[in-house]
């Protein structure tokens, strides 16, 4: 059996935003939901599952690695909605996009804070 990333959970202000806000990005379709998660599915079948914990929630990294055409459409969306975004992690080149490891990518924040980031290229 090969190993492969299954479901985590997203600590969340509004898991309802949160997956919302996801979705219209990613342009990814609803997908069940129970208990205290609202989820969306990843095209490979990667369940994300939006929660609201009892606690102040901390930062962390998520990176999304997706098509060139998907990136286009989805930098507009950000672009459109106003979303502050920059081409670095250290957040030092707002308003742009970089063009490392033979593609294109941006780091922004989703609504919990979370620092997120857009890729078309894998690092390895």
């Amino acid at each position: 059996m090969t190993v492969s990333l299954n479901h985590t959970i997203i600590a969340s202000k509004d898991r309802e935003e949160s997956a919302r806000f996801f979705r219209e990005l990613l342009e990814l379709p609803a997908a069940p939901s129970w208990g205290p998660f609202t989820n969306i599915q990843l095209d490979d079948g990667t369940l994300l599952q939006f929660a609201e914990p009892p606690v102040e929630i901390q930062m962390q990294h998520y990176a999304f690695l997706i098509d060139d055409e998907l990136f286009d459409r989805a930098y507009e969306r950000l672009r459109a909605g106003g979303v502050t975004h920059w081409a670095d992690p250290q957040m030092r080149r707002p308003g742009e996009i970089n063009d490392e490891h033979g593609g294109r990518g941006v780091y922004f924040k989703d609504p919990a804070g979370h620092a997120i980031e857009l890729i078309t290229r894998p690092y390895l």
